[in-house]
């Protein structure tokens, strides 16, 4: 296994296991080796009042799981859930290749590479509400 590998912006922070770390003054990248180890960017966050959309709400539930405020055992089954309700709505090619790593990786219990799939269909949910409310 070759591990997880984040590259970090000077002074960027990230919570590994809880604990948060800060990036130097210089770019850096960080092996993640062990498995199943809970990792957020920070930059990455969704705070729970910015959950108001159906993507971010999934995010979110993703989210909770690398931060450790919730178990996987206790998420992972509505964050699948989630992820097959945004399956009806986002029904091109290149959404139903994000949608179908992030349920991939959920279920290896990748959740930060789950994550990392959901966040790239953001900007599609953007578009689908700016074209409902012009």
């Amino acid at each position: 296994m070759t591990g997880l590998v984040i590259r970090l912006a000077p002074h960027e922070r990230v919570l590994l296991n809880g604990a948060v770390i800060e990036n130097g003054d210089r770019r850096a990248s960080l092996s993640i080796k062990t498995p199943n180890a809970n990792v957020l960017r920070l930059r990455d966050a969704i705070h729970p009042e910015q959950a108001n959309t159906p993507v971010k709400r999934t995010c979110y539930l993703a989210q909770l799981i690398l931060s450790g405020d919730s178990a996987a055992d206790d998420v992972a089954t509505p964050l699948l859930r989630s992820i097959e309700q945004l399956s009806q709505v986002f029904t091109d090619r290149d959404s139903r290749i994000l949608l179908a790593q992030a349920t991939e990786t959920a279920i290896q219990g990748e959740f930060y590479q789950t994550l990392k799939a959901l966040r790239l269909l953001l900007p599609r949910e953007e578009r689908l509400f700016a074209a409902r409310h012009p």
